[in-house]
């Protein structure tokens, strides 16, 4: 009985384990979403400065974002009603929210 209760414990914990690694997976930077797709912004990175720069232009967590064009890894992108330009190097540090299928 003791036996059975570990194993089960042993496969919770796995299973956990399983979900976290997923919910990495899923996350990626704007820089490589697809052109047309509406993406949820999960999280900006940069330092204080660069971050602030960001969300003063509307780049919030939770935000919808789409990628309108890309030229070159530089990207045009609507996010709050603006049409806005972001360079690759800005554009990486946005994470979206990729819907695995």
């Amino acid at each position: 009985m003791l036996t059975a209760y570990i194993f089960i414990i042993k496969l919770a914990v796995a299973y956990e384990q399983v979900l976290v690694q997923r919910m990495w997976m899923s996350l990626m930077p704007l820089l490589l979403a697809p052109v047309g797709e509406e993406n949820k912004i999960m999280a900006v990175h940069g330092k204080g400065e660069t971050k602030r720069f960001l969300e003063s232009m509307g780049f919030v967590e939770g935000a919808v974002i789409t990628v309108v064009s890309e030229f070159d890894g530089n990207l045009i992108v609507n996010v709050k009603d603006a049409r806005v330009a972001l360079s690759k190097v800005m554009a990486g540090k946005i994470m979206i929210w990729w819907v695995l299928a």
